[in-house]
């Protein structure tokens, strides 16, 4: 195989990853249910750092308190409430189905922590002030489970920042 060959075969993996998992989010943004999930409380000047804030989901801190699965990585089923706010209800199984008002958020457990896919929300510098009564992540979650962190939400549900 020529040296050019393999070069040219690098950037082309280099440049097709990125672009598939672009795709992927893409899709997922474009046909993904829209759910809420509750921010557990913290104080808002340590989690503010610049230009991006730390989230932590009530949903996460509950599992980290009571934990009641060793597997590191799968799903959580999720039921949601007339008004799109996501509670946990089990972790999924494959001799469970869903119920109606029921989906799937994909999980990893690290370090006894549930890292749900967006653990940060970024923001422009000097605009800290707009986010610092967020109660609720939006995100949008295909059947998958696999998620996207779409924007941040007060307590009255309303989006922040736009």
């Amino acid at each position: 195989m020529s040296r050019t060959a393999v070069i040219f075969g690098g950037l082309a993996i280099a440049l097709l990853v990125p672009t598939g998992l672009v795709i992927q989010k893409e899709h997922v943004l474009r046909s993904g249910t829209p759910v809420l999930l509750e921010l557990a409380p913290v104080d808002p000047r340590s989690l503010i750092q610049g230009d991006y804030m730390v989230l932590d989901y009530a949903i996460s801190r509950e599992r980290r308190a009571h934990p009641t699965t060793t597997a590191t990585d799968g799903n959580l089923v999720l039921r949601l409430d007339a008004k799109g706010v996501g509670t946990f209800a089990r972790f999924d199984t494959p001799d469970a189905p869903l119920a109606p008002g029921e989906l799937k958020l994909r999980y990893r457990l690290r370090k006894g922590r549930y890292r749900l896919g967006a653990e940060a929300f970024f923001f422009q510098e000097g605009h800290a002030d707009r986010y610092e009564g967020a109660r609720y992540g939006e995100l949008r979650v295909a059947a998958s489970g696999a998620s996207v962190l779409v924007g941040l939400r007060d307590a009255q549900r309303q989006p922040l920042g736009r």
